[in-house]
């Protein structure tokens, strides 16, 4: 009887402690990222540099969150669309944004982040073609009127360290050994993000004007169109992502478009939602 009595007290203790959570790892934070490879990659990069996980050092610019080897905090990683980020915020512990969208959700990346990265030059924003129409006379007009002392000074102004230029040595505007009467009457069609790329792009279209040579820009909300319009020889030129980004591109879709240009860095922020500071990670 007594033995009965004991394995029936095991029991009913077995199912307090079960009932009770005891014995279960305690959940961490729940943290919003990108589900697109590179920029998956660098929220996860950022997460790690700020100490709260490590990843495989082999994974680089492609790691995911099964590249995680140490998890101390026992964050929760929901992966989502990058656009869609800022809307999930209030729902999420933290989320982890690109700075365009950030600056769309009217946040500024600098006073409302939580913690940031650095410039890095591997996430330069760049202005990218079709291989072989990298040296187009427009192209290179283009890519000068990006490049200029009138954008830099835009971008430093209008966005204040959120979006950070990436010209070393910035032009008048103008390419030199260009013959700008033969380009007078051309277009130039180029694909864009709204924030801040085709703002940007508005400041080389005024600049572009004084040559008589005309910019059109086309404002898409998703990562895909820019890329395939370009392949198809339906827009010149597009402007939003970076390297990784377009690596990754070409080789999951068995496209031939290049970088001509690095014009801005965008930093990637640690945003909160449901936290207001980093006390949950801590």
């Amino acid at each position: 009887m007594k033995k009965i009595t004991s394995l029936v007290l095991a029991a009913i203790l077995a199912l307090s402690l079960l009932a009770s959570g005891c014995g279960q790892t305690q959940k961490g934070p729940v943290i919003a990222i990108p589900n697109d490879t590179t920029n998956e990659a660098r929220a996860l990069l950022l997460l790690e540099s700020l100490g709260y996980i490590k990843l495989d050092p082999n994974a680089g610019v492609t790691a995911t969150i099964k590249d995680i080897t140490s998890n101390p905090k026992n964050i929760e990683f929901k992966e989502m669309e990058a656009a869609q980020l800022p809307r999930v915020l209030e729902e999420v512990d933290y989320a982890v944004i690109n700075s365009n969208y950030a600056i769309d959700a009217g946040m500024n990346p600098v006073k409302d982040s939580l913690a940031i990265e650095g410039s890095a030059a591997v996430y330069a924003n760049i202005l990218v073609v079709k291989e072989g129409n990298e040296n187009e006379p427009k192209i290179l007009a283009l890519v000068a009127a990006l490049q200029s002392q009138e954008v830099l000074d835009f971008i430093n102004t209008k966005y204040a360290g959120s979006v950070v230029s990436s010209v070393e040595t910035a032009t008048n505007g103008y390419d030199p050994n260009l013959d700008y009467d033969a380009l007078f009457g051309e277009e130039i069609k180029v694909a864009a993000s709204a924030t801040p790329h085709a703002e940007i792009l508005e400041i080389a279209e005024q600049i572009l004007a004084e040559k008589g040579i005309s910019l059109e820009i086309s404002v898409f909300s998703d990562y895909v169109i820019p890329n395939d319009v370009v392949e198809a020889g339906e827009m010149d030129a597009n402007y939003f992502q970076h390297v990784p980004y377009l690596n990754d591109f070409n080789q999951s879709h068995g496209t031939h478009l290049v970088s001509v240009a690095a014009i801005h860095n965008e930093p990637m922020g640690l945003y909160g939602g449901k936290q207001s500071s980093l006390d949950a990670l801590k």
